[in-house]
C-alpha cells in the first residue's frame, strides 16, 4: 500500500490527468489557440477549467490511478 499523503496523490492525479486530457482534446485545443478571439491572458482560464474535471474523481479513485499509472510505468522500465 502506498504511504503518500493525500495531497501528493491529489497533485499527481492532477498532472496524469492534465497529461491525458490534454492529449485526448490536442486538436480541439489547437483550434481553441489558433481562434482569431484567444488571447493568452485566456490561458490559466482554460488550465482551471481542465483542472475542475480532477473533481468528478473521489480520493480513492485517484490514489488507484496514480497507483496503476505507476504500475504501468516501472512495467516499461523493464
Amino acid at each position: 500500500m502506498s504511504s503518500k499523503s493525500d495531497a501528493t496523490i491529489a497533485e499527481e492525479f492532477q498532472a496524469y490527468y492534465l497529461q491525458r486530457a490534454t492529449k485526448e482534446l490536442a486538436e480541439d485545443l489547437d483550434k481553441v489557440r489558433s481562434a482569431d478571439d484567444f488571447k493568452n491572458d485566456a490561458i490559466p482560464l482554460l488550465i482551471h477549467a481542465l483542472q475542475q474535471g480532477t473533481t468528478m474523481f473521489s480520493a480513492e479513485d485517484k490514489r488507484r490511478i496514480v497507483a496503476g499509472s505507476e504500475a504501468r510505468a516501472e512495467g516499461k522500465g523493464n
